[in-house]
């Protein structure tokens, strides 16, 4: 008993703050989702499931949950991708890899609200570095925040360009921990650099791979402060998270409707973590 209470009093402040800043606004954003109400309204009119239907027949679903898996595929792909190339280029011991580690890692760490201003700059088809080079070259720039196919192609690259350091950085850490006595074994027996990293680190790197996989997915199904400062009306860029944002607090102020929306997000994060905590780690080999 005394060691039970012992774990209570230690456990108890953990679970109340959990209970109050994240499954009491999950549960209370549920009941919101049942409801007709305008933000701000004093009163509300109890609707049932009408608002997950009229999304899933609206004519919006298709475009808001296409863009979302577009946009979830390529960034974590991408910066997963970039990421284990650069710490294959960084874990090689060269001169100046401590300098190449920091700043590889340094977008990570900076505000989403910062980076976007920067490469709205960049993007820009008038003033934009990029416009001043194409000009350059004689190409005219691209009207990248204008046009809904290039301003989720913009929004991607500045993501996975923000992104792809903390990647390499977890990548090399798995890539440090595997002991150099496989590799020389391997190298013993005849087996190139192609070999190696097939073989023996890329399966090695799997505990890796995985951790990234739910993280970075996670990460990409929730990102919104590139997306709202670089497309603030959402052109081509209506996420899940950023459909939610503009129903509520955008033209729409539709609460309940914007609720609806959110759960649809929990819903789907929590099948896709259960997914691959099912199936993807009997693929992890963690010996």
């Amino acid at each position: 008993m005394r060691e039970y209470l012992i774990f209570l009093a230690f456990v108890a402040p953990n679970l109340l703050l959990i209970g109050a800043f994240t499954y009491r606004p999950l549960i209370a954003n549920m009941q919101y989702s049942t409801l007709n109400w305008t933000l701000g309204s004093p009163s509300a009119t109890k609707v049932g499931l009408e608002n997950y239907v009229r999304f899933f027949t609206g004519p919006d679903a298709r475009t808001v949950l296409g863009t979302t898996a577009i946009f979830t595929i390529v960034t974590v792909g991408g910066s997963m991708v970039l990421g284990l190339l650069i710490s294959l280029a960084l874990n090689r011991g060269l001169r100046g890899t401590t300098f190449a580690r920091s700043a590889v890692f340094a977008p990570y760490v900076l505000s989403g609200v910062g980076v976007g201003l920067v490469w709205l700059f960049i993007f820009d088809p008038v003033y934009g570095l990029l416009s001043f080079i194409l000009r350059g070259v004689g190409i005219a720039s691209p009207q990248w925040v204008n046009d809904p196919q290039l301003a989720l192609v913009m929004v991607i690259i500045v993501y996975v360009w923000k992104n792809l350091g903390y990647c390499a950085v977890v990548y090399l850490a798995g890539l440090q921990a595997i002991a150099r006595e496989q590799l020389e074994a391997a190298s013993i027996d005849g087996a190139n650099a192609w070999q190696q990293f097939w073989r023996i680190k890329l399966p090695l790197l799997s505990p890796t791979t995985f951790f990234l996989s739910i993280t970075c997915l996670l990460s990409s199904l929730q990102a919104f402060d590139l997306i709202r400062i670089m497309t603030p009306l959402g052109t081509g860029t209506r996420t899940l998270v950023y459909e939610a944002y503009l129903q509520a607090f955008g033209a729409y102020n539709r609460a309940g409707y914007s609720a609806a929306v959110s759960t649809v997000l929990f819903v789907l994060l929590l099948l896709i973590t259960l997914l691959q905590l099912r199936f993807v780690e009997r693929k992890v080999h963690y010996s």
